[in-house]
């Protein structure tokens, strides 16, 4: 969230910065804290690596704004 924050500061300027607008809730009772994936399998027994970085994936949608 805070990175998505960070490129709308910098490509869409506003008077207080978006991370402003983030609010937190109680979490869901049974519902997953948090979502990850671990790469480290595929990349070692496959060779596999992404042709982006989180950050630069973030920015693509983003540059026509």
């Amino acid at each position: 969230m805070q990175e998505i924050c960070q490129i709308l500061d910098e490509l869409v300027p506003t008077k207080e910065p978006y991370n402003r607008l983030i609010t937190f809730v109680t979490d869901r009772a049974g519902h997953d804290v948090r979502y990850a994936i671990d790469a480290t399998k595929i990349t070692r027994e496959l060779g596999w690596m992404p042709d982006e970085t989180f950050n630069s994936g973030l920015r693509k949608p983003l540059n026509g704004i």
